[in-house]
């Protein structure tokens, strides 16, 4: 489609049709909160273009605020002044400019031609600065261009690597001939100074600069970061999809994006991605990069000698040449993910490395919002935010995500697995171990033992053959935790960088790979036997008997990584503020089954996107808890692109025989309470064509409601309208019964009769309710059981609640902050749940919230305006379902 150009107050935004009006809107508004420096929280429904007013708008404002930049740079290398905030000439960068007499003194009391050669030289810096960022600039534009214009080069990776793995291939053969000679025939011994007559092994004046194929200068792959866009979303997917969407825009030829993943997602060498575990795959690729370096530092410092020395273990796809093509490669066009491993697996080249060394030179990095609030993982990546633009887009999962990021949880079981293999390490090479390796894991086994011992269990038996005398849950500050455990003599920040730097989870993983897989001496047998049962034991409903087969359909298990590596994580959480964290003692009935659970409690972060109903916690656990001053904040909320009369959002209070709704954990499990809500959606399925999703607040709930409604014949009586399908809890089979249930409604709706289209059976924050697309026929009506209020006997949640009453503010004549986050949690998975039907313009559906508590006018105010404003409240059935048959009577005329 041709782009339409918008002048919208003076800005131009491209964009590739003629926008909706809260497009302009969006765009206008983001724009200047870009501008101005603010943080900006945008509400747009699902269907209503907010990918795209997003890129245009984002992409837009970075346009100008680029060519600003370069206009200010060039006119002050040409006179040596540029714009000041205040309208005087100052060089960039240069926070004073004083008009001073002679003999006046600065600030620091320094005579001021001290402080004008300060400035001058500053000055001259600046300029020295800004013409070597010029030069990084155009040559950068010139590499683009010759890849642009010359398709030779995007092959020169391609078949440079293909050169060296025929080298090497003659290489290996060329040493397997010498090995064979030398089985054959041993070596003479050579007469006195004839060693000098034998060639030493050879090494290219290319190998000696760059051991395993690296350039002595990496630092070209270096460059100074621009002004960039980052774009955050929650999945892969949802990263792709705005990738493509940006690809489909007017900015999709000339915006340099990267898309960032983890290598697991992006490892490209078969034998480090076979691991499965993401821990492992961190580790191995680690491991190579430090025998890399090491090899390199061992080749600067070493005379030559003749002595063959062992090749050290290097990843053949990190190479400077290759990885400076790819770089560009990267740069050069739109990709995602995928796009990006298959130009990485034909250019040889890592794909993980290439991106990261894309960041600085790109102009929006797209990346898993993990990635971006982990400060680790963050500053490994070579993300620095200072002065950038972040977006997170589909926010609504923000707060859980920040609090999963930095929480983490560790078995009995695995406290035991983790204590019983260390032993044995230790054992088997305490002859080979310094001192100071034997210190630290004598260290780590006293903190298992006594982590073991504060669950109530004995690190010397079974776990899972363990019971315990005391169950329960209990919430311990992290100081109450160290005293309790008695190991607050222990410096865990030496511990914990002792496990990162020394690798030892890694270690222990290969120790305990290789007990499985190779024969130990008749010596050793019965005890390395004995250790491999009592491993066998420790994993719970492991037998002896062949494993059994995967089922059909079902993923295959990636292996599992040493669980030393998973209590690595539990060690560095122990190290963060006492007043943010608690540990969550749970005793269940076995060893095996109870846990330490490390919890964070509060944590800042800036955020700007996504479709944020209700945004108090928003405003409140995050930005206020931050020191974001209000001024400093915009809301953009905007309506929907689809006409009022398409959507028909109705409260039911009560059912057909006059059963008063309200879904309580007290009431909902009533008979006479399902036996209503089975009724209610006979007579939907009766006036509503096509699909028809009805969300329950939990599985157990779902599962216990089928079984009432089968027993009593509701179940029999539904089938014979719509074709029923239940959520199903494994994840690899959503997209099975989507199909099916899509192809029931097409099939139903092309050949008539008594069946006119499914019901499908979800769950509230399942995973059908979040990133799927019921449009269409697929949706024409979305019921909602009962409100979903999380858990409020949940620990986690009590400590949460206490957290937030301690460090917000009360607003007068409003809930306390605790409260408040659980009325919030339950809303945001309501209106997640609705959003999955209208997903664009001429789109119509009715929603149907069954629970008179509903009604209530906080309740209402929670849910998004382009719903509110349109719901009506019904205190019986009968108006309600003859407002249900004459929507979408005349709806489905139309259509």
């Amino acid at each position: 489609m041709a782009d339409k150009n918008q002048e919208i107050g003076g800005i131009h935004f491209p964009f590739p049709f003629t926008p909706y009006s809260i497009q302009k809107d969006f765009m206008t508004v983001l724009y200047q909160v870009l501008d101005d420096g603010k943080i900006g929280i945008f509400e747009s429904p699902t269907g209503t273009g907010k990918s795209l007013s997003l890129i245009c708008g984002a992409l837009s404002w970075l346009r100008d605020f680029e060519e600003k930049k370069h206009q200010e740079e060039a006119r002050f290398l040409k006179t040596g002044t540029a714009p000041s905030s205040d309208g005087k000439d100052q060089p960039p960068c240069i926070s004073s400019s004083r008009q001073e007499t002679p003999d006046t003194l600065g600030p620091t009391g320094e005579p001021d031609w001290v402080t004008q050669f300060v400035q001058k030289k500053e000055e001259r810096d600046l300029v020295d600065r800004l013409k070597k960022e010029q030069m990084r600039r155009k040559k950068r534009e010139e590499r683009l261009q010759q890849l642009r214009h010359n398709t030779q080069l995007k092959y020169a990776a391609k078949r440079e690597r293909q050169e060296e793995e025929e080298t090497e291939r003659l290489l290996r053969l060329s040493r397997d001939i010498l090995a064979a000679g030398t089985e054959a025939e041993p070596l003479e011994q050579l007469a006195s100074g004839e060693e000098e007559l034998v060639l030493s092994e050879y090494e290219s004046d290319e190998e000696k600069r760059a051991p395993n194929g690296l350039d002595e200068d990496e630092d070209d792959l270096e460059e100074e970061h621009v002004t960039k866009i980052y774009y955050c979303s929650r999945t892969h997917s949802q990263l792709a999809q705005f990738v493509h969407e940006v690809q489909k825009s007017p900015f999709g030829k000339d915006t340099r994006l990267v898309s960032l993943g983890s290598r697991q997602n992006l490892c490209i060498n078969q034998e480090v991605k076979n691991l499965g575990s993401v821990q492992l795959i961190n580790d191995r690729c680690m491991e190579l990069q430090r025998s890399r370096h090491e090899s390199k530092s061992r080749a600067e410092d070493q005379e030559p000698k003749r002595k063959r020395q062992a090749p050290q273990a290097a990843c053949p796809f990190y190479s400077h040449r290759h990885l400076q093509l790819l770089q560009d490669q990267v740069l050069l066009e739109v990709k995602d993910i995928e796009q990006l491993v298959a130009l990485g697996k034909e250019a040889g080249a890592c794909p993980y490395y290439g991106s990261r060394f894309a960041i600085p030179a790109a102009q929006v990095v797209v990346l898993p919002y993990q990635m971006l609030l982990h400060t680790a993982t963050r500053q490994a990546t070579g993300i620095r935010l200072q002065g950038q633009v972040v977006i997170i887009d589909e926010a609504h999962n923000l707060i859980d995500t920040i609090t999963g990021i930095h929480s983490t949880e560790v078995s009995g079981s695995q406290l035991c697995q983790a204590h019983s293999q260390l032993l044995q390490y230790m054992e088997r090479y305490r002859k080979r171990l310094k001192a100071k390796n034997l210190m630290y894991i004598k260290q780590i086994l006293y903190l298992l033992e006594k982590f073991v011992t504060v669950l109530g269990g004995n690190i010397k038996q079974n776990p899972n053959t363990q019971s315990l005398s005391q169950t329960g849950t209990e919430l311990k500050t992290i100081n109450d935790f160290l005293f309790q455990s008695q190991i607050d003599n222990i410096n865990l920040f030496k511990v914990q960088r002792y496990c990162e730097k020394s690798m030892v989870s890694r270690k222990l993983f290969g120790f305990t790979e290789r007990y499985g897989a190779v024969l130990a001496p008749p010596r050793e047998q019965p005890r390395l036997t004995g250790f491999q049962h009592f491993l066998q034991s420790l994993q719970p409903g492991v037998t002896e008997s062949p494993t059994a087969p995967v089922e059909e359909g079902e993923a295959r298990v990636p292996r599992p990584a040493s669980p030393l590596m998973h209590i690595e994580g539990f060690l560095e959480a122990l190290t963060t503020a006492n007043h943010d964290g608690r540990v969550m003692l749970s005793r269940q009935g076995s060893l095996s089954q109870s846990s330490l659970k490390f919890l964070l409690l509060g944590r800042a972060v800036v955020i700007a996107g996504g479709t944020m109903q209700p945004v108090s916690d928003f405003r409140e656990q995050l930005l206020a808890c931050a020191g974001v001053e209000a001024e400093r904040l915009v809301e953009f909320s905007c309506g929907h692109v689809i006409p009022p009369d398409n959507i028909l959002p109705l409260v039911l209070c009560s059912g057909p025989s006059n059963q008063q709704l309200e879904f309580t954990y007290l009431k909902r499990e009533l008979p006479q309470m399902m036996d209503e809500t089975g009724r209610i959606l006979c007579n939907l399925c009766n006036v509503v064509p096509g699909g028809v999703i009805c969300f329950f607040p939990s599985y157990e709930y779902q599962r216990q409601v089928h079984a009432h409604w089968d027993k009593s014949g509701l179940l029999a009586r539904l089938a014979v309208r719509k074709k029923i399908f239940q959520e199903p809890k494994r994840a690899n089979q959503v997209e099975q019964v989507l199909t099916e249930y899509s192809r029931c409604i097409q099939c139903h709706g092309q050949a008539g009769g008594m069946v006119n289209g499914a019901l499908l059976l979800s769950v509230v924050g399942g995973k059908m309710s979040e990133g799927i697309n019921f449009s269409d026929d697929l949706g024409r009506c979305v019921v909602m059981v009962g409100l979903p209020y999380p858990n409020i006997k949940s620990p986690e949640l009590q400590e949460k609640m206490a957290y937030l009453d301690h460090t917000l503010p009360r607003t007068p004549g409003q809930a306390p902050p605790g409260k408040a986050l659980v009325e919030n949690l339950c809303m945001k998975a309501v209106n997640q749940s609705i959003g999955r039907a209208i997903r664009h313009q001429k789109d119509f559906a009715s929603i149907v919230l069954l629970d008179q508590r509903y009604a209530r006018p906080p309740v209402l105010a929670k849910l998004p305006a382009w719903i509110r404003d349109r719901v009506e409240v019904k205190a019986t059935f009968g108006p309600a379902f003859a407002a249900l048959r004459k929507f979408h009577h005349e709806k489905s005329s139309l259509s």
